[in-house]
């Protein structure tokens, strides 16, 4: 175990995995990258959880917190590591035959692992997944632990996509100021004017949305925002959740799943609940205007909850720039996260910065990973 030495840049072939704050399961993509310039983007696949894992990694979420307040580490959590780690070497080898490719060919693994808890501001974040395992079940090296690095410097950790999103949006010559939003079950947004890169975790994303419907249906999501749909914004409890300090602090700033409440909407019926949460990611992407240098010419959404069609009408109607799904530029935005994690591990590899003062507040750009060769 070492953390990646500096090295010639070379363009390989590598596979990024992302494990979401939604739960959804594991995102695969293949990139072929010199950690700098060139991204290729090659094929992709989600592998769902079953109900079984999903159910582990939910209870580990609730268990960090109790590790948070001194409690040991318990063998559940220990057991949510050993399955995530498992259905993430399902991934691979998925995605390895899917690309009709050998072990052999890949260069290394950008592996995420889940987030259970985020707490940056205790220089602390915790992402479970074992990386030395990966590597024996994979045979491919394995970098992985992106963000200790950055929290330990005094950096959010988050957001992390900024580098890809901008050599992405620099290829597709869009015209700038671009955004790339990805809402996950946290939303985030990436500012790219030139060579200037800001970004930030703007609120809630898919996660109160997910777990008001779990709560209140049994179904994990709210498909193509039908529910929402039917339902009434409650403007009190959306004003009352905007009304949060959060949306003015000035950024770089991140957030845990967890740090928005549920507690304005309590009482309404579960439709109007679920209008009310999608209004606010929504509404608080939109916030996000406030700390951008100039408008933006484009918004280019990704992530889970561009599927859902009630919060995308929600968005255009307030955000006054066009906003497209990140398909209409040309890009996978179900994969797009798993990639850049590959062009992460390429950069970790290579001892290049992974994180900017721009984008996660750290005092200088940093580096980060943790590197484990394959038996």
């Amino acid at each position: 175990m070492r953390r990646g030495i500096a090295q010639v840049a070379e363009i390989s072939k590598v596979i990024g995995l992302m494990s979401g704050t939604s739960l959804d399961g594991v995102d695969a993509a293949l990139l072929e990258s010199d950690g700098e310039a060139v991204a290729r983007p090659g094929p992709g696949l989600t592998l769902p959880y079953d109900a079984e894992t999903r159910a582990l990694l939910r209870a580990a979420l609730d268990e960090a917190r109790d590790v948070a307040q001194g409690a040991p580490v318990p063998q559940s959590i220990r057991e949510a590591e050993r399955r995530l780690t498992e259905v993430h070497a399902e991934a691979v080898k998925a995605l390895l035959a899917k690309a009709a490719l050998a072990a052999e060919e890949v260069a290394l693994i950008g592996f995420h692992g889940q987030t259970i808890l985020h707490r940056p501001e205790r220089h602390w974040t915790w992402q479970i997944g074992d990386g030395a395992a990966l590597a024996r079940l994979t045979g491919i090296d394995v970098i992985n632990d992106f963000r200790s690095a950055d929290v330990k410097a005094g950096g959010q950790g988050a957001p992390l996509m900024p580098l890809y999103h901008a050599v992405l949006a620099r290829e597709a010559g869009l015209a700038e100021p671009v955004v790339v939003v990805n809402i996950g079950g946290v939303a985030q947004v990436t500012y790219i004017r030139g060579d200037s890169v800001l970004a930030f975790d703007t609120g809630p994303g898919n996660a109160p949305i997910d777990d008001w419907m779990h709560r209140h249906s049994g179904r994990p999501v709210d498909e193509d925002g039908a529910f929402a749909a039917t339902g009434k914004v409650n403007e009190d409890a959306l004003a009352a959740m905007l009304a949060n300090d959060f949306f003015a602090r000035t950024p770089p700033k991140s957030l845990d799943r967890m740090d928005f409440g549920m507690a304005a909407v309590e009482g309404l019926s579960a439709a109007d609940g679920a209008a009310t949460l999608t209004a606010f990611t929504a509404a608080s992407l939109a916030r996000a205007r406030e700390h951008f240098p100039e408008p933006a010419a484009t918004w280019i959404v990704s992530g889970g909850g561009r599927h859902n069609k009630t919060l995308m009408a929600m968005l255009k109607t307030r955000v006054n720039a066009p906003v497209l799904a990140a398909e209409d530029a040309g890009w996978d935005g179900d994969a797009l996260e798993a990639q850049g994690f590959a062009y992460l591990a390429m950069r970790s590899k290579l001892g290049l910065p992974l994180s900017l003062p721009t984008t996660t507040g750290v005092a200088q750009p940093i580096t980060g990973g943790m590197f484990y060769r394959k038996p």
